[in-house]
């Protein structure tokens, strides 16, 4: 499994796309954190005087990892596309199939490849964050949950892009489903939102990637948000081995 999985994020890097798609997220998340930067030193000596004021790490470090939640769902769709509809494409997929691994080691080798490129972009992330720490005070408990969300949040991504792989020799069509059932899950809370009342679905809520994913970027580690983003990672990957599994035995 972990040898598939090394060999996978070989093949990433094979791709210019993967390198490409690196830089362009580091310099826009660069720029960004810049940005957050300058305003914060723009701002500074007006909050300074006040108690209990938010300081680097909730002006800068939490709306960075905010900014790299929304790349992420940008471009997880353009890397997990390939997974298995580039297999089926090029009709290397029944040559996998066949070979002395299980299923499931093709699935999670997959799945822990690609999770693997993710958390090298995440580490570049860290690595900006903990920077700020030579010059000012940084909350690290906000910055490791923040840190833990973006995980969890990437490898359900991963999760849902490579079974939507998995059904369609297309990449592109992967890629397009891939967002769109994404997105989907980003704003569904909107969907149970009461304009008038402004209260929102406790169901709505509770399907949202984005509402657990907010809740630990404020520090707050619950064990429902780590379960249900466990629950999506568990219940994509089941549906992928069940899905090449069929295939293998046709």
């Amino acid at each position: 499994m972990f040898s598939l999985a090394r060999n996978e994020l070989y093949r990433l890097f094979l791709s210019p796309l993967a390198w490409l798609i690196l830089a362009l997220s580091t310099l826009i998340l660069a720029y960004l954190f810049l940005t957050h930067i300058d305003n914060f030193v723009q701002i500074q000596a007006k909050i300074s005087a006040i108690p209990g004021a938010p300081g680097v790490t909730e002006l800068i470090i939490v709306p960075l990892f905010s900014n790299t939640a929304t790349i992420l769902l940008l471009i997880t769709p353009l890397i997990t596309m390939r997974l298995i509809a580039e297999e089926r494409r090029n009709d290397s997929l029944p040559l996998l199939l066949s070979a002395p691994l299980s299923i499931y080691q093709i699935a999670f080798g997959k799945f822990f490849g690609t999770l693997g490129f993710f958390i090298i972009l995440l580490a570049l992330i860290c690595l900006m964050a903990l920077s700020l720490s030579i010059g000012s005070a940084i909350d690290y408990g906000v910055i490791t949950a923040g840190l833990l969300g973006l995980v969890l949040l990437v490898a359900s991504f991963s999760a849902i892009g490579l079974y939507l792989s998995s059904l369609t020799k297309q990449p592109a069509i992967a890629a397009m489903t891939t967002f769109s059932g994404l997105f989907l899950l980003w704003i569904i809370d909107w969907a149970g939102t009461n304009q008038m009342a402004g209260e929102s679905s406790g169901l709505f809520n509770w399907l949202s990637l984005l509402r657990h994913f907010e809740t630990l970027l404020q520090g707050e580690v619950n064990s429902s948000d780590i379960a249900y983003y466990l629950i999506i990672i568990s219940l994509f990957l089941t549906l992928t081995i069940r899905h090449l599994d069929s295939e293998r035995l046709n």
